[in-house]
């Protein structure tokens, strides 16, 4: 049973991450149809700004690599803390250096790929004990 546990964690990052790398592929094609490519630069500034943080968390926790997965409270609270700076970081650097063509675009992306941890009871694999 101890084993699944890494097992099932990693299926489900690797399933959500997907599942977020889906919708801003199709918010990218959804937003080329509204607002030509600049619609489409949009959405995809507004997800990387998502994404990026949380790939930095998955890696500052370790949830991929068993010998280095971290445990307790204030490993948690230092990644979460660092995917927060992280993300204010890009938002600075998204708004100064490359300003969106369509600020509601960027944002719907930003929105709909952190959203995306509300599919979590679909994305986690079922209990093998519980046929």
């Amino acid at each position: 049973m101890q084993r699944y546990e890494p097992q099932r964690r990693k299926t489900y990052t690797l399933r959500l991450v997907i599942a977020q790398l889906i919708i801003t592929l199709v918010g990218m094609l959804a937003a080329y149809l509204v607002a030509d490519v600049k619609g489409m630069s949009s959405v995809f500034k507004g997800a990387l700004v998502a994404l990026l943080p949380h790939a930095f968390f998955i890696q500052r926790m370790g949830i991929f690599n068993a010998r280095r997965r971290t445990r307790g409270a204030m490993h948690l609270f230092r990644a979460e803390a660092g995917k927060f700076g992280l993300t204010v970081a890009l938002f600075v650097a998204v708004f100064v250096a490359a300003p969106p063509s369509n600020p509601a675009l960027f944002f719907y992306a930003y929105v709909a790929v952190v959203l995306t941890h509300w599919l979590t009871p679909w994305l986690m694999p079922r209990d093998r004990t519980t046929n």
